[in-house]
């Protein structure tokens, strides 16, 4: 999108067009365009369209706070979900933070949840047109904040309580997992850690790449693990984080809820009655014998994030699941064995075994009318399909 579109659409006939867009933007793209094009250009038209098309996929992102808001494509995939970012600018305001500067600022969703947390907030980034979108969004949602174009890595962060960041992981090749192609680079990330600061980072990066003394906090909301945050300076409290987002509220585990693998903690048993699968920000932050010592179980395997217990036990922090029978590991018999019991539609969970759920439930090709679960993992090392029931 052209900066000059965009400005343009913030203009009182371009928000016309947009509420025109908006209407009609499920209808067959050329007669849209058609009916459209005769108030506007081909340019202001197509700029209408996008924000309209991005405003309803940003709902899963920022729910009702979308249909006031502005967005690139780019913008939008990068920016933070909105119950995440509340988190993260609750958690400054915690730290009594009065202000905070965003160095890579996007579109500025964490910018605007660290405002409607009452920081005064500052936003920087390379892109002129991210940097017009945050100053409409927050014009949009009536909240202070000033935004300019700038070049992260030379901005002075020392005016401000803390600095936040959110690396581009992103390269002309499309998503890069190494930190040296990050914008700004790992480098520029260690330097601002030696402050007060927040980080934004990916949830595969591996632990021993946080800095010595720095707060990592993975975090998953509605059950899918979104980010990693790297948090330093006064702001860490402890070495490694798993936060939870659901409906209801949040809950968080630390290293220090996590007992020991072994004789002196927890304890690598055999499958009991029930089966429980954490979190994916539990397993990302190594805390799964937490889980374990919370309902009372061990592990089923010492490198396999199952927990096992005889005890039912509802925890946030796991999904858990009555097991009813060991089946036969063995592809063909365990297809005869789910034929027997008149399966059907089958949920395969696995962990630690090279199997792609898709591909082997159509091998399966059950056909019965009973639902059911398949977990395969390894048990002690060994193979095994467990038929379960969610709890």
């Amino acid at each position: 999108m052209e900066l000059d579109a965009f400005r343009w659409l913030l203009t009182e006939p371009g928000q016309a067009l947009l509420a025109r867009a908006e209407e009609v933007a499920d209808g067959d793209p050329l007669a849209v365009q058609g009916a459209l094009r005769r108030d506007a250009s081909a340019e202001h038209v197509a700029a209408a369209l996008t924000q309209a098309r991005l405003r309803r996929h940003a709902a899963t992102k920022f729910g009702d706070l979308a249909a006031r808001m502005y967005f690139t494509a780019d913008g939008l995939e990068q920016a933070t979900r909105l119950p995440v970012a509340t988190h993260r600018a609750a958690r400054l305001a915690a730290y009594d933070a009065r202000t905070v500067i965003d160095l890579g600022c996007g579109i500025g969703g964490d910018l605007l949840a660290a405002a409607r947390a009452g920081l005064t907030c500052a936003g920087v980034d390379l892109d002129p047109v991210r940097v017009a979108v945050a100053e409409a969004n927050l014009a949009a949602l009536d909240l202070p904040g000033a935004v300019m174009v700038a070049d992260a890595t030379t901005v002075d962060p020392a005016p401000f309580d803390v600095a936040f960041a959110d690396p581009a992981r992103r390269t002309g090749r499309g998503r890069t997992f190494d930190v040296e192609d990050w914008t700004p680079p790992w480098a520029f990330v260690e330097r601002l850690l030696r402050r007060d600061a927040c980080v934004k980072v990916a949830p595969g990066i591996p632990h021993d790449l946080v800095p010595p003394g720095v707060e990592a906090e993975w975090v998953s909301d509605r059950g899918e693990v979104k980010e990693a945050a790297l948090w330093s300076g006064g702001l860490a409290t402890t070495a490694r984080r798993a936060t939870v987002i659901r409906d209801g509220g949040l809950v968080t585990l630390t290293d220090e809820d996590a007992p020991p693998l072994g004789e002196a903690g927890v304890a690598v048993r055999a499958v009991g009655r029930y089966l429980y699968e954490p979190d994916g920000a539990v397993v990302r932050a190594g805390l799964v014998t937490a889980v374990a010592a919370a309902v009372t179980g061990g592990l089923v395997d010492e490198h396999i994030a199952y927990v096992t217990s005889d005890e039912a036990r509802p925890s946030p922090f796991a999904r858990g699941y009555e097991v009813l029978e060991e089946l036969p590991y063995r592809e063909k018999a365990l297809r005869a064995a789910l034929r027997e019991r008149g399966v059907g539609p089958l949920t395969i969970k696995k962990r630690g075994v090279e199997v792609v759920p898709e591909q082997l439930r159509k091998r399966l090709a059950l056909t019965g009318q009973e639902e059911a679960t398949l977990v395969l993992t390894r048990v002690a090392g060994a193979g095994t399909a467990l038929l379960v029931r969610p709890l």
